[in-house]
């Protein structure tokens, strides 16, 4: 079976394509690192391939709010069909799924593409936060099979998940909460708010109503491997003491893995 294709943009201020592009290549594609430019010159290159990324960072220096300058970018040369049509899965990490909101890509309830449905507000803290969470996820969408319960790091300012109380009863009716920010194991380490940031819900993460665009606050492609968790010596005594086996991997890389085996 041929390896995926993956497009990671990057381009002005994205500085999680590296990342993003070897989490993908070590769950089995091939992925291109392709600037933004690059894509409005010739749009046609997204027909090479199966995934698109949009990693996280802060595109052009968040001054018109996180992700926004950079969704009005696209919007603006060639819209936003090309990430939705056909069978080709879409993820959004942190300022990925603040761009993926702010170009109406995400949740799209009742498959309106383009309108902005729903917003990440500042954290209610007012600050930064770069931090770990843990998360269960609903296994509904093809990204999210299998993950469950995981841990992953955030590292934001605007992941406050907003939206009217009528969008946020038909997001829960159709399922599309697809994480949310819960009380684990991660957070009892770190004497830690399960919430990082106000979220309505503890909503972490949504996708479409197909399942296959899918954004997210927290960075899988940062906990890829077992050493990076913030607790793995710990983890490794426990192991060792219990007579098991101890991982080389951690929960971000099902994630990755999940976008490969979609096309097998």
């Amino acid at each position: 079976m041929a390896k995926p294709n993956v497009l990671v943009l990057t381009g002005y201020g994205i500085n999680c394509d590296e990342e993003t592009k070897f989490a993908f290549e070590k769950a089995g594609a091939k992925a291109d690192l392709v600037h933004i430019n690059d894509l409005i010159e010739i749009p046609k290159r997204l027909d090479d391939y199966q995934i698109v990324a949009f990693p996280g960072g802060f595109s052009y220096g968040d001054d018109t709010g996180s992700g926004n300058a950079l969704a009005w970018k696209i919007k603006n040369n060639f819209g936003i069909e090309k990430f939705t049509e056909d069978d080709r899965l879409v993820i959004g990490i942190c300022n990925g799924f603040q761009v993926l909101v702010n170009l109406g890509v995400l949740p799209a309830i009742d498959g309106n593409y383009g309108q902005r449905q729903v917003a990440l507000n500042h954290n209610d803290s007012a600050r930064y936060l770069d931090r770990w969470v843990d998360l269960d996820f609903n296994g509904k969408s093809p990204w999210t099979k299998g993950v469950g319960r995981i841990s992953l790091p955030i590292a934001h300012g605007e992941g406050n998940f907003y939206a009217s109380p009528e969008v946020l009863k038909e997001i829960n009716a159709r399922r599309l909460v697809a994480a949310r920010y819960v009380e684990g194991d991660i957070c009892r380490y770190q004497y830690l708010p399960a919430n990082p940031n106000g979220s309505l819900e503890n909503i972490a993460g949504i996708t479409d109503e197909t399942g296959k665009v899918f954004g997210l606050m927290p960075h899988p492609e940062r906990a890829i491997s077992f050493t990076q968790l913030p607790n793995w010596t710990l983890l490794r005594e426990q192991y060792r003491r219990a007579g098991k086996e101890i991982p080389e991997e951690a929960g971000g890389v099902k994630i990755f893995e999940n976008g490969v085996k979609y096309f097998e």
